[in-house]
């Protein structure tokens, strides 16, 4: 069986034929091919090792989407400052299905002839499309069938609402009482 090893995004991938990795986010639209020059070692029955890439070899990889990792949080506090920092940050990503694994300087078959093997397994996407929109399609007309007295009617519920907290007097705080620092002698 014949793998590769690549670089992609800084980081290297141990891949084989049909393969999906998530690798950090990479330019091209889902169902397009990528292709990765970076390829550090070929192995199978005859391994070859690159100094540093190996010459001639490429990987090519079909992008099936763009997602994002997982939520990592940066928490850092300093004890007894009442310093507390809290910070999120998602990795966007890409996966990619790896179609092949070429030598020699053979070029990347295109995305249609990567795609013709799978279309016999799966439906085609373009009917799944249709099925959607024209279930979207009812509900849109169901909301703007609704009668426009039970619209008004909301909008002015709530403007009623808003209006009768806006007129709220406010309350005085609370006199102080007892000695301050600066009353006393001494």
């Amino acid at each position: 069986m014949m793998f590769a090893v690549i670089r992609a995004g800084g980081k290297q991938y141990r891949v084989a034929a049909e393969d999906v990795i998530r690798i950090d986010r990479v330019t091209g639209e889902p169902g397009q091919i990528v292709e990765f020059g970076e390829v550090l070692l070929l192995g199978g029955d005859t391994p070859q090792i690159g100094t540093p890439m190996v010459a001639g070899a490429t990987v090519a990889g079909e992008v099936l989407q763009h997602t994002r990792g997982d939520k990592v949080i940066a928490f850092k506090k300093r004890r007894r400052k009442n310093s507390r920092r809290k910070r999120g940050h998602r990795q966007d990503l890409t996966i990619v299905r790896i179609t092949q694994i070429l030598t020699g300087g053979a070029e990347p078959a295109t995305a249609k002839a990567a795609a013709a093997p799978r279309s016999a397994e799966a439906p085609a996407p373009e009917a799944a499309k249709t099925a959607e929109a024209a279930t979207a399609k009812p509900a849109a007309a169901a909301k703007a069938e609704a009668p426009a007295g039970a619209a008004g009617t909301e909008a002015a519920e709530t403007a009623g609402l808003a209006a009768s907290k806006a007129k709220r007097p406010k309350k005085a705080a609370p006199p102080k009482t007892g000695a301050r620092r600066d009353d006393h002698e001494g």
